[in-house]
């Protein structure tokens, strides 16, 4: 080999010899926590240098032991001594799959060269990962659940939805992944079940209304339970009924437009339910104050996602990925997550932020500058009107428009006048004898 070859990175340490066997041994921790692979060369100095070093067969024990005696959990190298232009060096490969590793009773992580202590938050943090498929809530084994638990009717709606089939309901959700073994998973009770909130008594949504910017005077307040696609649907219609409607006139019908948009709100509350941690007792929160909405869900963001990081759209992390993968098959979410750009792109002043053990989406009210003036929005609602009754009776005259909506004349023929100008309405023959057409 040449010695040119050597230099130290994330997945290689030079040691000038075994006299640095302790500060090689953290450096194979921190390798192992970070790559789960990794080489160390004693006798090749940190600058590439080939000094070599004496080796014995006492030389390679104590490398060994040392190893053995100081990394938690245990590794087992391949270590042996090799000739590297003409002088003797120990070459250790090691590998381990079984993070964190501790070396001398301390965790620390590879960046780039250096060894760096690990913090508690990353040490958790690493646990975690390393323990996600067993800690995960939506994966874990309802006890005492029975497939006569699961309602028949939401699992074959949900079947028709996904474009799939109905082969029993054991066969079903086991094509589902709904099953270990031949149990049901708490996924299958919390989507499926007659009644998930006797598994779950967090199966559950909190509403409410208040008449100021703060909590202190309510003015609503409702509960839901069930399961995960029925509170879904709960939530969405309490806001449609407790924030302001607009509307706008798309040809001859009225088309209703919430001060928040339908589908910005609509993701932010299939977020909500999809990736809330369901270890937390607590339940998705919806409080509609009088300038702001807030969507509360349990559990703050997962896999060491930040705030920036989801708003950047560059990381998708799932803490109930069953979940998850159910919603995508009847497309309530993305399979890649981008929701949280689909809510900026309809709402630009939602704002996220993380608050106590809650992850809060909030939506800005748009109760000033949204509202039509009154004499604006009572002649879109006349003209609209005004349509049905043509629509019934092509022949009825102004007056009688007037008199069906106790209004004056002049209001219905003013409002005729603009659905003339907008290209809906015209008059053939006459004002006596003649007709309307409405032009589609």
């Amino acid at each position: 080999m040449n010695k040119k070859t050597f230099k130290e990175t994330e997945l290689l340490e030079l040691k000038k010899s075994t006299s640095e066997l302790k500060e090689a041994i953290i450096s194979m921790a921190s390798i192992l926590n970070k790559h789960q692979k990794g080489e160390i060369y004693f006798g090749i100095k940190n600058n590439g240098e080939i000094a070599g070093q004496d080796i014995s067969g006492k030389t390679i024990r104590e490398v060994s032991k040392s190893v053995s005696d100081n990394i938690e959990p245990k590794i087992y190298p391949k270590i042996k001594d090799v000739l590297i232009d003409g002088r003797k060096c120990v070459h250790v490969e090691f590998n381990g799959n079984d993070i964190p590793y501790y070396a001398f009773g301390r965790a620390y992580m590879r960046v780039g060269d250096e060894d760096k202590k690990v913090s508690a938050k990353e040490l958790e943090k690493m646990i975690v990962e390393k323990n996600k498929d067993e800690l995960a809530w939506d994966k874990a084994v309802c006890k005492g659940a029975k497939t006569s638990d699961i309602s028949l009717q939401k699992l074959k709606v949900f079947l028709k939805q996904a474009a799939l089939k109905f082969d029993s309901a054991e066969n079903s959700l086991k094509k589902l992944n709904l099953i270990k073994g031949s149990s049901l998973i708490n996924s299958a009770l919390i989507l499926f079940a007659k009644n998930p909130e006797k598994f779950f008594p967090n199966a559950k949504l909190r509403c409410a209304v208040f008449g100021t910017d703060d909590a202190s005077f309510i003015i609503d307040m409702q509960e839901f339970e069930g399961d995960l696609f029925y509170l879904i649907e709960k939530a969405q219609e309490y806001i449609l009924k407790n924030i302001h409607i607009g509307m706008r006139i798309d040809g001859l019908y009225r088309v209703d437009v919430p001060e928040i948009d339908k589908e910005a709100f609509r993701e932010a509350i299939v977020n909500a339910f999809c990736h809330r941690d369901y270890h937390n007792y607590d339940s998705v929160n919806i409080a509609i104050f009088r300038g702001r909405m807030e969507i509360r869900s349990p559990g703050l963001l997962y896999g060491g996602l930040t705030i920036e990081k989801i708003i950047s759209g560059a990381v998708s992390e799932r803490r109930n990925e069953i979940i998850a993968e159910m919603f995508h098959k009847v497309h309530f979410v993305e399979k890649w997550g981008r929701g949280i750009n689909l809510i900026l792109s309809k709402e630009p002043d939602a704002d996220f932020k993380e608050s106590g053990r809650h992850f809060v989406v909030v939506f800005k009210r748009k109760e000033k500058s949204y509202e039509v003036k009154s004499s604006e929005k009572s002649s879109e609602k006349s003209s609209v009107k005004i349509l049905e009754l043509i629509r019934e009776n092509q022949s009825i005259t102004v007056r009688e428009i007037a008199k069906e909506l106790n209004i004056t004349a002049r209001a219905v023929e003013k409002s005729i006048s603009k659905l003339k100008l907008k290209g809906l309405l015209k008059r053939i023959g006459p004002d006596k004898g003649g007709r309307w057409e409405i032009i589609k």
